[in-house]
C-alpha cells in the first residue's frame, strides 16, 4: 500500500523522486522520505505527515545526487512518526553501507530483529523494514546483488524493496514477492515505482516485474534475474495515459473530477465491444474459447471494498441476464476457505489496480485448484491482469482519489457487458440483446445528465453534515449501491452509514431510526417500486428524515420525501450506473463541510497490497 520510486540518471534525483511520490501519494501519506548519494555518501530525508512535510525539509536540507529511493508510508508496523519512516539504514556502528524502501509486511521481522541485535545491529525504528536493512548488512561483504540475494531467501511475508549503497553509485536494486513493482525504461536513466502512474510525464515505457524477481537498474541498462540468478527476457509495455489524466485539472480534488469523468469512462469500457451485428459483446482477452464458457454452470466472483459492490450488481446481472448462478465472496474471507466448487465453475475476480492481495490470493487459490481465472481490472500489466487466464480492462484511466468512483461505474458496465455476452452464448434472444445495446449505447449521455443534480446534492450535503449516523436503502439492483453510498461517506466524511435492504429494515435496524437519523432512499421507478415506497412510510411514521432519489418528475416520492434528488430514468439494470452518482457527490460535500481530506481519508490507502 505504500509508494516506492526510485531513480537513476543523469539529472537531479531529488525533484524527479518528490514528483514521483506526489503521484504516489494516494498509496499512503503517514510519511514521506528519500535518499540520495554523492560520492560514497548518503543523504537521507525523512518526515512524518504528508508530503508537504518533507518538501519544506528538502528545502532546508536539499539531497543531492543523480541516483536516489524514496518512499511514501501507509503505517503497518510502529506509528507515523520521523524515526518510522522510510528510508531505513543497514549497518553497524554507524557506518550504514545500505538504504531500503519497502512495501508489504515481513511477518518473521522480530525473529529476525532479536537475531540482529544479538550480532550488535541497533534498531531505532518499530517497523519490520529496518530488519530488512540490516539484514541485508550483515549479508554484505562488498557485492550488494549478492548481499540482496542472501537476505531475501530469509524473509517470510511480502514485499517490494527498492535498495541502493553508498559503496555502488548509479545502482538501484528492486525485489518483489507480493508487492507491485514497475521498471521504467528512460534514455540514460532508469526508474523503479510501486505503480506506473508514478512514471507519468517521466516515461511511457514500462516492465513489470513478477514474484521472485530481482531488477538491476543503471542509467544505461536494466536487468532481470529469477530467484535463480537467471536473465528474464521481460516486455516492455507501453502507458496509454496521459500525465495530465493524473493531475486534477479544474477540479478541486481528485474525486470530483473522477465523478465527473464517469460518462467518459463508460463509454471507454463500452468502446469496441458492442457487437451490434450479432446482439452481443466482443472481448479480445478472456482466452476461453465459446464452448468452454458456455460449459460454465456457475461463477464466483470475488473482490474486495467498492468492486466487491461491484460484483453483487454483477451477480444481479448475470443470473437474470445470463441465468448463470452466481456467489459473490469477500476475496479476503475466500482465500482462506476451502468451499466445494464445481468442476464448471469460472472464478472472476475484480479489482481496480490489479494488485489487491486478497483477490491475487484467492485467484491463485482457485488456479491451483484447475478453475478457469478472470479478472476484471483497470491496470494494464497488473500482477491480476497477468496472472489470470483472460480478463478485460476496464480503460477507466489513472483512479487517484482513495474512494473509487469512476472505476466502479466502469466495473458495472463491463459486467453487464459480461453478463449480455453470457447470456448470448445461452438463452438470451438477439432482440433482446439488442435492446440491450441500445441502452448501453445512451448511457454516457444518461450520466451526464444524471452530473446535472449537483447542485441539489449540495444543498441536502448542507442541511444534513452535522449528523452522527446515515441509513442507506435501496432493494434488488440498488441495495449494492446502498452499500456503496454508505461505505462512500463513512470512507471520506467519517460519519457512520450503513447499507440495507429496504425491507430489512423492520428485522431490526428500524430501532435506529429517530430525528436525527436521515435515511436516503433509493427509489427510482421499477418493479419494485411499490414495495420500497411502503418501506419509506415506515420510515416517516417514526420521524426520521428520508433523502429520496428517484425519477425527473416524480411527485409521488416528493410528497412524501424531506429533500429530493432526481436522476434520469432507465431499465433496473441499469439504475446502479445513475443512481450511485448523487450518492458519490452526497459524500463528497458532506466531507468537503466537515473539513475532511477528501483524496486522503485517514487510515486509508488507495491499493491495498498488504492484509
Amino acid at each position: 500500500m505504500c509508494g516506492i520510486i526510485g531513480y537513476t540518471g543523469t539529472r537531479e534525483a531529488e525533484p524527479i523522486l518528490v514528483e514521483g511520490l506526489r503521484r504516489l501519494e494516494y498509496r499512503g501519506y503517514d510519511s514521506a522520505g528519500l535518499a540520495t548519494v554523492t560520492g560514497q555518501r548518503l543523504h537521507v530525508r525523512k518526515k512524518a505527515g504528508r508530503l508537504s512535510e518533507l518538501t519544506a525539509l528538502l528545502q532546508q536540507q536539499p539531497a543531492p545526487g543523480t541516483h536516489g529511493i524514496s518512499h511514501t508510508r501507509w503505517a503497518t508496523h510502529g506509528q507515523a512518526t520521523d524515526r518510522n519512516a522510510h528510508p531505513h539504514l543497514g549497518g553497524k556502528d554507524g557506518q550504514f553501507c545500505v538504504a531500503v524502501v519497502h512495501n508489504g509486511v515481513i511477518e518473521n521481522y522480530a525473529v529476525l530483529r532479536r537475531q540482529l541485535e544479538s550480532e550488535g545491529y541497533v534498531f531505532r525504528s518499530e517497523t519490520d523494514t529496518e530488519a530488512v536493512a540490516h539484514l541485508i548488512a550483515s549479508c554484505y561483504d562488498g557485492d550488494l546483488v549478492q548481499a540482496v540475494r542472501r537476505a531475501v531467501v530469509r524473509l517470510q511475508g511480502t514485499y517490494g524493496l527498492a535498495i541502493l549503497s553508498p559503496e555502488h553509485p548509479g545502482l538501484v536494486i528492486g525485489v518483489r514477492l507480493g508487492s507491485p513493482l514497475v521498471i521504467g525504461v528512460g534514455r540514460e536513466e532508469m526508474f523503479l515505482a510501486s505503480d506506473p502512474s508514478a512514471l507519468l510525464g517521466f516515461t511511457d515505457r514500462v516492465v513489470y516485474l513478477s514474484d521472485h524477481q530481482m531488477c538491476l537498474l543503471t542509467p544505461d541498462e536494466w536487468r532481470i534475474e529469477n530467484d535463480q540468478q537467471v536473465p528474464v527476457d521481460a516486455r516492455i509495455h507501453r502507458i496509454d495515459w496521459e500525465p495530465q489524466d493524473a493531475d486534477k485539472g479544474p477540479f478541486e480534488h481528485y474525486m470530483l473530477k473522477e465523478i465527473y469523468e464517469q460518462p467518459d469512462a463508460v463509454a471507454a469500457a463500452m468502446r469496441g465491444r458492442l457487437n451490434e451485428a450479432d446482439a452481443t459483446a466482443h472481448f479480445g482477452g478472456l482466452n476461453l474459447t465459446p464452448r468452454q464458457l458456455r460449459r460454465a454452470e456457475r461463477i464466483i466472483m470475488t473482490a474486495c471494498g467498492t468492486s466487491y459492490h461491484a460484483a453483487l450488481i454483477g451477480e444481479y446481472l448475470f443470473e437474470e441476464l445470463a441465468r448463470i448462478p452466481v456467489e459473490v465472496e469477500y476475496a479476503s474471507e475466500f482465500r482462506y476457505r476451502n468451499p466445494p466448487v464445481d468442476r464448471n465453475t469460472i472464478v472472476l475476480g475484480i479489482t481496480q489496480s490489479g494488485e489487491t492481495a486478497d483477490t491475487l490470493a484467492a485467484l491463485r487459490e482457485s488456479k491451483r485448484k484447475g478453475h478457469p481465472t478472470l479478472a476484471i481490472c483497470n491496470v494494464v500489466g497488473s500482477t491480476i491482469a497477468r496472472e489470470a487466464d483472460g480478463g478485460v480492462y476496464l480503460h477507466a484511466g489513472p483512479e487517484i482519489g482513495v474512494a473509487s468512483t469512476k472505476a466502479f461505474t466502469a466495473q458495472l458496465t463491463v459486467l453487464t457487458l459480461l453478463a449480455l455476452y453470457f447470456g448470448r452464448l445461452g438463452h438470451l434472444s438477439s432482440v433482446q440483446g439488442t435492446r440491450i445495446i441500445r441502452d448501453l449505447k445512451a448511457m454516457p449521455d444518461i450520466l451526464r445528465r444524471t452530473l446535472q443534480c449537483h447542485e441539489a446534492v449540495k444543498q441536502i450535503a448542507a442541511k444534513y453534515h452535522h449528523v452522527r449516523n446515515m441509513l442507506y436503502l435501496g432493494r434488488q439492483y440498488l441495495y449494492p449501491v446502498a452499500l456503496e453510498g454508505a461505505l462512500k461517506l463513512k470512507e471520506i466524511s467519517y460519519i457512520h452509514a450503513e447499507g440495507y435492504p429496504a425491507a430489512e429494515m423492520k428485522h431490526g435496524p428500524i430501532a435506529l431510526v429517530d430525528e436525527h437519523t436521515p435515511s436516503v432512499f433509493l427509489v427510482p421507478r421499477g418493479h419494485v417500486f411499490d414495495k420500497v415506497m411502503n418501506n419509506l412510510q415506515e420510515i416517516k411514521a417514526r420521524g426520521g428524515p428520508v433523502i429520496a432519489v428517484a425519477n425527473e418528475g416524480d411527485e409521488e416520492v416528493a410528497a412524501l420525501a424531506d429533500d429530493m434528488i432526481y436522476v434520469p430514468e432507465v431499465p433496473d439494470y441499469l439504475q446502479p450506473l445513475v443512481v450511485v452518482v448523487p450518492l458519490q457527490l452526497l459524500a463528497y460535500h458532506i466531507a468537503l463541510l466537515r473539513g475532511c481530506d477528501v483524496d486522503k481519508p485517514r487510515n486509508l490507502a488507495k491499493s491495498v497490497t498488504v492484509e
